[in-house]
């Protein structure tokens, strides 16, 4: 086996469960991931992974064994990639970037453009994506997250803690009148909710606890988008206080934040990339930037925006 292309599509089948999937990930068309994999299979004389309903592809015991090792080469790749690019003294270069949509849509861009005029040898990509994806498989080189990191391998820190608050439009809550406290809001006002698949999001999560499912007038899997209907009048949302607080056209349903949604925002690296220029550069201007709008992201800003009288 000589061919490290074969190894790789063998690794993104293994991954997603899909040769779709794995194609898409290898920026090729799903015909020649399935003849790749066919000639494969064919001078192996094994067969790599069952075909299952609904286009799902599990691995056979050669297909396991093929994609570890895939996997191990893989993990060598990006160890010497990290060690070469740790080294790299250079303000320049490209920077490979990822963050929420929320924090992209409201607070990010300004820093990028300040760091732009800064280091205008350096090109950012930012990848606008709410999954953590993976810094040791070089998915992106710096990660802004609402989560404190767990792998051992990565270094960052906290920025800011977030705070959630209730949202709605002025016009709206003059119409159907401000709530007095939390009970009152869910109870008695629509709610703006995620789609009932969504998993994972503690917002989410706490929304299907605390509010009947009839008292959701519409749903979206877009923080954003329920920012938007919240702006239209639609109902309340249920925001970080760093896009609610940011926006004008929306007021806090009620003063105070939810106790039991308070978050992180951090900015992290793998440890073998910190002390590249590049890097460095960006936490010390982009992430110190965000670092000093903490007041907004812990909900601390001062309320200067009021619900017209009915």
């Amino acid at each position: 086996m000589d061919d490290w292309n074969a190894l790789r599509l063998i690794l993104a089948v293994q991954r997603t469960g899909s040769l779709t999937a794995a194609a898409l990930q290898l920026g090729i068309d799903h015909s020649t991931a399935f003849r790749r994999l066919k000639a494969l299979e064919s001078q192996l004389a094994v067969r790599l992974f069952e075909r299952l309903p609904a286009g799902h592809y599990q691995s056979t015991e050669a297909g396991a064994r093929m994609a570890a090792a895939a996997e191990r080469m893989e993990a060598e790749a990006h160890a010497l990639d990290r060690d070469i690019t740790g080294r790299d003294h250079r303000l320049s270069g490209r920077l490979r970037v990822t963050s929420s949509e929320t924090l992209a849509h409201s607070r990010l861009t300004g820093h990028l453009a300040a760091f732009r005029q800064t280091q205008p040898g350096i090109v950012v990509e930012l990848v606008i994506d709410n999954r953590v994806l993976s810094l040791s498989r070089r998915e992106a080189d710096i990660a802004l997250r609402p989560i404190r990191p767990r792998e051992g391998d990565l270094w960052g820190r906290k920025l800011a803690g977030i705070a959630w608050a209730f949202y709605g439009a002025p016009g709206h809550l003059a119409a159907h009148g401000a709530p007095t406290d939390e009970t009152e809001a869910l109870r008695r006002l629509p709610v703006i909710g995620w789609e009932e698949e969504a998993a994972g999001i503690r917002a989410a999560e706490w929304l299907a606890r605390s509010v009947p499912s009839e008292a959701i007038v519409y749903r979206t899997n877009s923080l954003v988008n329920q920012l938007i209907a919240a702006k239209a009048g639609m109902g309340l949302a249920l925001l970080p206080c760093y896009l609610g607080d940011g926006d004008n056209g929306l007021v806090r349903a009620l003063p105070g934040p939810v106790a039991d949604l308070e978050g992180e925002l951090w900015i992290v690296t793998h440890a073998d990339l910190k002390a590249t220029a590049r890097v460095r550069a960006f936490f010390e201007l982009v992430g110190g930037g965000l670092a000093q709008e903490r007041d907004l992201f812990e909900g601390r800003k001062p309320m200067d925006k009021e619900i017209p009288a009915p």
